[in-house]
């Protein structure tokens, strides 16, 4: 699979550009605003039918434009493929595939595989669970649209059993059938949920740690570790015997809507415990085996994204990448940088194909 061209037309800080890519490397480089994160996130805006850095649709539109569309052609499988994302101010986000529109944006997800290496990954390690959740659920939702279903109807009964909570404490009412109701349907689908991302860790765990050591040469111990209410109990019975707590807070507390991963390093949090150099090697690692995982379960080479990653690493680390690429069994690789000299040099070391697009302000 690989993506042949792309235009951009009021996207962001683009008012109209076209790209045509190299089968193999391509490089943006420029000073800091250029847009060079820009072309990396429309690239992802056409494999999920959102912004990576940014999911307010509205705020992926120019400053002063109505609407922004994005356009990729990409050959799959030795066929043409045409894929259009388009959204106005006000309206719903369409996403078109060869001149037809989704009926649902679900439907679009893991058809063309893709993963990104950012700064932004660090919020795996800052921010809260739920975080760590959308992480796995991208992961498998591209291989799996049976779990991204289920995750989906797990989350609107989320929403209605919340609802529900709400106006039993404003009414001061209780009516215990309709809660049974979405207990049944939050415990079937919870429990489908939960079980294919115990199966997911098993398969992509050892991959991690196989990266990990590649890129830290084997001098920590790291591990992942999966947290869910549901190795305790059935949901079921978790709903059930939580109801007081539920009813007082006005929430469901017991479900996989607060499963968590730890991310650890010698036993520790490495969001504690774990030097700056340590948590790049840990996140990167999470990455290239969220590849290998997707390459394996899809097989496709998913399209690599690097967004202005060897300004944050060091030359071991920059290395490991090269490493991941540089045989004829990889993707499309896309990179921005600031750096053009050192681009093109990190690049060469690769001996494939490649082409560099030099953006400026004007």
């Amino acid at each position: 699979m690989k993506l042949e061209n792309i235009s951009l037309l009021n996207y962001k800080n683009f008012e109209s550009e076209t790209f045509s890519f190299d089968p193999k490397i391509n490089c943006f480089v420029g000073h800091n605003g250029v847009g060079k994160t820009n072309v990396l996130d429309a690239i992802y805006h056409l494999s999920f039918g959102k912004s990576y850095f940014n999911p307010i649709t509205g705020q992926n539109i120019k400053h002063g434009e109505d609407f922004f569309v994005v356009e990729g052609a990409y050959e799959k499988n030795e066929r043409p493929e045409k894929i259009i994302v388009s959204a106005k101010r006000g309206n719903k986000k369409i996403i078109k595939r060869n001149g037809k529109a989704y009926d649902k944006l679900s439907e679009h997800i893991g058809f063309l595989p893709l993963v990104i290496i950012s700064p932004a990954d660090r919020d795996l390690i800052i921010e809260g669970s739920d975080t760590r959740r959308k992480f796995i659920d991208g992961v498998i939702s591209q291989g799996d649209s049976q779990y991204l279903n289920a995750l989906l109807k797990y989350n609107k009964v989320l929403a209605q059993r919340n609802a529900l909570l709400k106006f039993f404490a404003a009414n001061n009412t209780h009516n215990q059938d309709t809660l049974e109701i979405y207990n049944q349907q939050l415990s079937e689908l919870g429990t489908i949920i939960f079980k294919k991302r115990q199966a997911f860790l098993e398969i992509y765990l050892p991959i991690f740690l196989e990266r990990y050591n590649a890129i830290s040469s084997g001098n920590e111990v790291v591990d992942l570790v999966y947290s869910s209410q549901l190795k305790e109990k059935p949901l079921a019975d978790l709903l059930k015997e939580g109801i007081n707590k539920d009813k007082f807070s006005q929430y469901t507390n017991f479900g996989i809507h607060k499963d968590d991963l730890s991310l650890e390093i010698d036993g520790y949090p490495i969001k504690k415990f774990g030097s700056q150099g340590q948590q790049k090697s840990y996140l990167i690692a999470l990455k290239l085996a969220q590849f290998d995982f997707i390459k394996r379960q899809s097989k496709v080479n998913p399209i690599l994204l690097l967004d202005d990653i060897f300004d944050k690493l060091d030359e071991q680390r920059v290395a490991q990448i090269i490493a991941l690429v540089n045989n004829e069994n990889f993707g499309q690789l896309f990179i921005s940088d600031t750096h053009a000299e050192r681009t093109e040099q990190i690049i060469k070391e690769i001996h494939q194909s490649y082409k560099m697009f030099k953006l400026s302000s004007n």
